[in-house]
């Protein structure tokens, strides 16, 4: 038989995770950015892909090779570069054509996005965070058993929390659409709106970057 977390350690688990993904952090706040850069249904589809980037993530650290990351300056630094540069470019490109939204509430033909898109934009964004990645290192051995079979207790909890993450960033996506909508009744202010939204990816970026 399959030696598998007891219930009071999913319990502790669940309760553990919720509050972490409540934390503000680059999901959460890369959440809110493209929800007010892009939209709603842009959101929600980058909320799918960072999942999808966590789902990443939590396989390296059943392989064991989160602990290399977590271990290793250079390979942390490399990776967080990375992602913190992505972080930026997408601010930097919402900022230059932060028209966009306004042209495609008046004319949707205009500027023609695809659900890939907006779910490799995700995927990317969750893939290299590497703060994630030392965190599910350390934080979901934690929750499991010696006795069992470690890789996929970590990958069974992993699921858990990407799940847990898709629910709470899907809520904040879907508030801050709302705030879109209501600036969205003068087309203009969407200008305004998608420099903000570019401007704190921006600000994300850098502090990715800057953080030890």
């Amino acid at each position: 038989m399959i030696d598998v977390p007891s219930s009071s350690q999913w319990l502790a688990f669940v309760v553990a995770s919720i509050l972490f993904i409540q934390v503000p952090g680059p999901s959460l706040l890369f959440t809110i950015g493209r929800a007010l850069t892009v939209g709603r249904r842009e959101a929600l589809l980058s909320v799918v892909g960072n999942a999808l980037g966590l789902v990443v993530q939590v396989v390296f650290v059943a392989l064991g090779l989160g602990a290399i990351v977590a271990a290793s300056a250079e390979a942390y630094t490399v990776l967080k570069l990375v992602g913190a540069a992505y972080v930026v470019w997408l601010g930097i490109a919402a900022i230059r054509h932060r028209a966009d939204a306004r042209a495609a509430l008046t004319d949707a033909e205009r500027v023609p996005r695809t659900s890939g898109d907006a779910v490799r934009t995700g995927l990317i964004v969750g893939a290299t965070n590497p703060k994630t990645v030392v965190f599910f290192a350390a934080f979901l051995p934690q929750f499991t058993k010696r006795s069992g079979p470690e890789a996929l207790q970590v990958a069974a909890l992993g699921a858990v929390f990407g799940v847990l993450a898709v629910c709470s960033d899907s809520l904040w996506a879907l508030g801050a659409g709302k705030a879109r909508d209501w600036f969205a009744r003068k087309p203009q202010r969407l200008d305004k709106l998608g420099a903000v939204g570019g401007g704190m990816m921006v600000a994300l970026g850098i502090t990715l970057a800057a953080s030890e």
